[in-house]
C-alpha cells in the first residue's frame, strides 16, 4: 500500500527494526487539547510513565477522526472495517525505563466491533464500543458524534469542527512549539493484561496541521477518568490526513535502546 504522500520540508524519518504490522489513514482529525496539572494526570498513569509537560503542563487530548486504508499484514481485507469513525483521549508522556517520548490513551471510542476486537488483541488498546456519527459539511467542516455502549454512565462527544487552513506555524511546528510537543510522538503506549508495560511504534511523515475552529456541545470523556477540565478554550488544530504505520507491540525493558536505521519516509509492504 503507499502511503499518502504530503509535501514537507522535513527530512526521512527512521524507521524501526522488522515490519509494520498494521497500516492505516487517519482522515479529518481535530486534535482538542486543555492544560492539566501534572499530578492530576499522574496518579491516573500507569506507575512507568510519567505525564509530559509544556509550558509547565501536562496536556490531555481529545482526537475525533476517520480511519480508511486499513490493512494488517499477512491478512487479506476484512469484511465490515473499510472506513469508520473514531475518537480517543489521550496525554504526553515518557516512560521511566527509557525516557522516550510517547502517547497514553485513557480511552478509545470506535463504531466497529470488529476493528475494536483487532486494537484489543494485537495492541491492548481501551477500546469501547459506541455509536457514532460522522459528518462532512463542507470541504473542511465537520460534524462529530459518539455514544458509549454499556456504560455505567453516559459517556458523550459533540462537536462540530472546521480546518482553517494551515499557517507557517502550523506547518513547519519547529522544534519547541506546542504543535511540535504534540505530534512528534513516535511510540504509543499501553498495558498488556499482565500489566506489563508495551509500546508499539508509530511511523509516519510530519503531522499536516492547520489552525481549526470547534464548537464541543458536549465532551464527557474527561469526566469517565474521573478529570474535570479547566475552564479554558483548548487549543484547537485539524489535520486533513495522514498514512500512519504499525510496527508489532513490543514488551517495554529498562535495557531497551532505539535502534533506528534512515530510510525512506514511505515504508514498503
Amino acid at each position: 500500500m503507499r502511503e499518502f504522500l504530503v509535501r514537507t520540508s522535513h527530512k526521512p524519518r527512521p524507521l524501526p527494526p522488522g515490519r509494520w504490522a498494521v497500516t492505516q489513514r487517519w482522515n479529518d482529525l481535530l486534535f482538542a487539547h486543555w492544560p492539566v496539572p501534572s499530578e492530576t494526570l499522574a496518579r491516573l498513569l500507569p506507575e512507568w510513565l510519567e505525564p509530559d509537560t509544556y509550558q509547565g503542563s501536562a496536556w490531555l487530548g481529545v482526537v475525533p477522526f476517520w480511519l480508511d486504508r486499513i490493512r494488517i499484514r499477512g491478512v487479506p481485507p476484512l469484511p465490515g472495517i473499510r472506513n469508520f469513525p473514531d475518537l480517543n483521549l489521550r496525554t504526553y508522556v515518557r516512560d521511566q525505563y527509557t525516557g522516550t517520548p510517547g502517547v497514553y490513551c485513557f480511552s478509545f471510542d470506535a463504531s466497529n466491533i470488529i476493528a475494536i476486537a483487532a486494537a484489543r488483541a494485537l495492541y491492548h488498546l481501551p477500546y469501547y464500543w459506541s455509536d457514532m456519527r460522522f459528518e462532512q459539511r463542507s470541504e473542511r467542516e465537520f460534524a462529530f458524534s459518539s455514544s458509549r455502549r454499556f456504560a455505567r454512565s453516559k459517556v458523550i462527544f459533540n462537536a462540530r469542527y472546521r480546518g482553517l487552513g494551515p499557517t507557517r506555524k502550523s506547518v513547519e511546528h519547529s522544534a519547541g512549539s506546542f504543535e511540535y510537543f504534540f505530534s512528534e510522538r513516535s511510540y504509543l503506549f499501553s498495558a498488556n493484561r499482565a500489566s506489563q508495560p508495551v509500546r508499539a511504534h508509530l511511523h509516519h511523515v510530519p503531522w499536516p496541521l492547520e489552525d481549526a475552529e470547534a464548537e464541543i456541545d458536549r465532551n464527557d470523556l474527561a469526566a469517565a477518568i474521573g478529570i474535570r477540565l479547566p475552564d479554558v478554550e483548548p487549543v484547537l488544530h485539524y489535520s486533513r490526513r495522514l498514512a500512519v504505520y504499525v510496527w508489532p507491540a513490543e514488551l517495554l525493558r529498562p535495557a531497551m535502546a532505539g535502534r533506528p536505521v534512515t530510510v525512506a519516509a514511505a515504508p514498503s509492504s
